[in-house]
């Protein structure tokens, strides 16, 4: 046994005394079995099940029974089965909408990350000044709210006060005097789609950025030293290395802009006719216009549902490249 020698002698070093079995270590400890984690949180787990589970299971009992603006007000709405799901399957309407959902999903994805790429892969290469300001300005639009953004830009187009037309007409497009962009369709799908765009790159492109700085150094030397090009150092280097975040990035994006609502309703309303109206446009659209609420609540279900299996055909395809790989 090791001592340690002192000025009044010669003495062994103890250890702290071990606290008793079956008793805890400091006073306020939780035993094992205690309700207290539980206690603590429960409000936060009730107010997930009222905010978010039952809003969901009452729209799927909705969506299988008649339910309109009498039923609204009286609650004794019938059980229909499937007849809602059912009536909007059979509605050619329905399909189409569900095209230009795909569509309108597909665009704003593939432009939010390849704009989203670029961007942090120049935030990566600036110096520490520059990129504080390209990063400051990401948080700055990221942090603006969705309705005032489509506000803005509801003004930025406006046919007689838009700033647009403005610069157009000067720049001696007088054909842009006036334009009403809003009153068709091809221009009212663009603008909601650049809006949602420039709302969706800055989170897009900082989550990326996080994930570019982990990128080890030596490894884009010894790629250098290979003779490989920017291009090549991307492909076979960054992105095998960034993939995962790509991926998850991708997945959120997807389900940003397939329930894209606010900046649709608040923009155009799904017009000019139906240009803009997608799935959860369509559902709003449903159970506004007649009170068929039913039919809204199916609407939404399947729109779900799509959204769904569109992520888990994604994930079984990322699982086996991933397996693959292994």
């Amino acid at each position: 046994m090791s001592t340690v020698r002192e000025r009044s002698g010669p003495h062994r070093v103890s250890r702290p005394p071990r606290a008793a079995p079956g008793r805890p270590g400091r006073r306020g400890a939780a035993r094992p079995g205690s309700l207290w984690p539980y206690l603590l949180i429960a409000p936060a787990v009730l107010g997930m099940l009222y905010l978010l589970i039952y809003p969901l299971a009452r729209a799927v009992l909705i969506s299988f029974q008649d339910f309109r603006l009498r039923q609204l007000i009286l609650g004794d709405a019938d059980f229909v089965g499937l007849r809602n799901y059912r009536t909007l399957l059979s509605d050619p309407q329905f399909w189409e909408v569900v095209r230009r959902t795909f569509v309108f999903m597909a665009v704003n994805v593939v432009a939010i990350m390849v704009l989203s790429t670029l961007v942090a892969l120049m935030a990566e290469r600036l110096g520490r000044a520059a990129r504080t300001v390209v990063l400051s300005s990401l948080v700055l639009v990221w942090a603006v709210p969705v309705v005032a953004a489509t506000t803005v830009f509801q003004w930025l187009f406006h046919s007689e006060f838009g700033i647009v037309n403005e610069t157009l007409t000067g720049l001696g497009l007088s054909s842009y005097e006036g334009y009403t962009w809003f009153a068709h369709g091809g221009t009212a799908f663009a603008i909601v789609v650049v809006l949602i765009v420039w709302q969706s790159v800055p989170f897009a492109a900082i989550t990326l950025y996080s994930a570019l700085v982990t990128v080890p150094a030596e490894l884009y030397e010894s790629a250098r030293m290979d003779g490989a090009g920017g291009a090549r150092v991307f492909r076979s280097v960054t992105f095998p290395l960034i993939r995962p975040i790509f991926m998850l990035v991708l997945s959120l994006e997807v389900i940003w802009t397939f329930k894209a609502f606010v900046q649709i309703w608040v923009m155009t309303r799904g017009g000019p006719g139906e240009a803009t109206t997608i799935l959860p446009v369509y559902a709003v659209q449903t159970a506004l216009a007649g009170q068929r609420y039913d039919l809204g609540s199916a609407a939404s279900m399947l729109t779900v549902l799509l959204m769904s299996g569109v992520l888990i055909l994604y994930f079984r395809q990322l699982f086996r490249q991933e397996g693959e790989r292994l």
